[in-house]
């Protein structure tokens, strides 16, 4: 006897459960965006008043031109140092959130199973799931320098930027090149939230997603600082996580942005898919 798939009951359809516009607004009224967006939000102010109380750090060169000798030359430069000083870290940690505590924290609430009980497709939670958090990412990697062009246009003015290899550019150029590096930012951070997002389908606790993306993002770029590995570090995608500053040139040079690109991409895709395939076979019970 040949077995038959039991019927969809009238008007369901896969597709319209768990809409995007509902998983945004759950995400967007938890406590942990709130904070997120008002620490980015508050850091240009914090910088601002540290340049206060430490003087014009252009005051104390030693000959070197960089992002921050120059923060306070104009707004567009001091958004620049913004994203200069946060790149590294800061902004690793509102992305492996979004996209690491999405799935997991559902586990730890044990209404994982209710949702897919409802029944939402697994594809089309995590799609809803992912789909969201990459959009908080992104959402978080405009505000920073949103705010810091704001809030050091008030205090610096609003002028050229002040190139670290010498000339300027306009101030209209200035904006379109720092949405370049902005993009490229949130590009390069596609590994990382990826990672946390395959390790929020594998655990339960949204504390060991998170952590676990950040910690192996600290890893590479702690493997990036061994000469010893030459081409090897190539691989890595903390290698390229500064290349932005090739937008930050008289010229926009887009070799190494995407190079850089193209090892974030690789390694997010397969992890995306490492989290899509270990889910659909997860006997989920929480």
């Amino acid at each position: 006897m040949t077995a038959t798939t039991p019927a969809a009951a009238p008007g369901y359809r896969a597709r319209r459960t768990l809409p995007l516009r509902v998983e945004a607004r759950r995400q967007l009224r938890r406590r942990r965006t709130l904070v997120i967006g008002a620490i980015l939000a508050l850091l240009p102010f914090v910088l601002v008043a540290a340049f206060a109380i430490g003087g014009d750090p252009g005051t104390r060169s030693t000959g070197r031109i960089s992002l921050m000798t120059t923060a306070t030359a104009s707004g567009a430069n001091f958004a620049a140092t913004a994203l200069f000083v946060s790149a590294g870290f800061l902004l690793v940690v509102p992305v492996a959130l979004f996209c690491g505590d999405t799935v997991a924290s559902e586990a730890s609430w044990s209404s994982l199973r209710y949702l897919l009980a409802a029944p939402v497709p697994r594809a089309r939670l995590l799609l809803s799931k992912l789909t969201v958090g990459l959009a908080s990412s992104a959402a978080a990697m405009v505000l920073l320098p949103v705010v810091a062009l704001a809030v050091g246009t008030a205090a610096y003015g609003w002028g050229p930027l002040q190139l670290p290899t010498g000339g300027a550019l306009a101030p209209g150029d200035a904006v379109l090149r720092l949405a370049v590096v902005t993009g490229y930012v949130f590009v390069s951070q596609l590994v990382t939230a990826a990672l946390a997002f395959w390790l929020s389908t594998v655990t339960d606790a949204p504390l060991g997603a998170v952590g676990g993306a950040v910690g192996l993002t600290i890893v590479g770029n702690v493997l990036d600082q061994v000469t010893a590995l030459g081409d090897w570090r190539a691989v890595l995608p903390a290698h390229w996580q500064y290349s932005w500053a090739d937008a930050l040139q008289p010229q926009l040079e887009w070799t190494g942005m995407l190079q850089g690109a193209s090892v974030s991409v690789s390694y997010a895709l397969v992890l995306t898919a490492l989290a899509f395939r270990g889910f659909a076979r997860k006997d989920v019970v929480s």
